[in-house]
């Protein structure tokens, strides 16, 4: 009869941490994706602040261009219609006419710069609430982007170490740095915190 080779036990724990080895390595690829997906993600993100930031100021600074313009159409009018009430009996009727056609041009300046302002205040308002938005998106990346780090650590060590806890330990802090991904993205949940 032929000997039956068992097999060493020194190989057989070689083999069973290698395969423990290779899939906390695969793991932590993962692990790499969404770090990278959530430095995407912060730097959108800022970049969404940026913009929007700047965007709002041009818009707010423009309004106040036109609110400006606005007044200064409105006092004027005022001015010629106390000027003219003053001095209506003692002008000719084509100055009396010249006088009322101005002041009604002011007041439709006046109107017009109203109306534009308005409609500058509704974008400056929209870029304002981006750039809130974009500011609120920002730090569940940047704490994402922390535990995620960390993550791989854990699982570098768990490698390294042959530990299950510690690699245990890295899916818990993966799997809060993917919420945390996930939520920089569509602001499911509101962290007081963070805000």
């Amino acid at each position: 009869m032929d000997e039956i080779e068992l097999p060493n036990p020194e190989e057989l724990k070689e083999k069973r941490d290698d395969r423990f080895s290779k899939r906390v390595a695969l793991v932590t690829a993962i692990y790499a994706v969404f770090l990278a997906i959530a430095s995407l993600g912060g730097s959108h993100a800022m970049k969404g602040l940026l913009v929007s930031s700047q965007e709002a100021s041009n818009q707010w600074a423009y309004y106040q261009s036109k609110a400006i313009r606005e007044h200064t159409y409105k006092i004027q009018g005022q001015v010629l219609q106390v000027r003219l009430m003053e001095i209506k009996d003692s002008m000719k009727p084509e100055i009396v006419e010249k006088y009322e056609s101005t002041i009604k041009m002011f007041s439709e300046e006046q109107e017009r710069f109203n109306k534009e302002k308005q409609d500058i205040e509704l974008k400056a308002r929209e870029q304002s609430e981006l750039r809130e938005k974009n500011g609120k998106k920002d730090p569940y990346f940047e704490y994402a982007e922390v535990l995620l780090q960390i993550s791989i650590v854990l699982a570098s060590v768990a490698i390294i170490s042959h530990s299950y806890p510690v690699f245990y330990a890295s899916i818990c802090a993966a799997t809060a740095g993917i919420f945390m991904v996930i939520n920089g993205f569509f602001l499911f949940v509101n962290i007081p915190f963070l805000d």
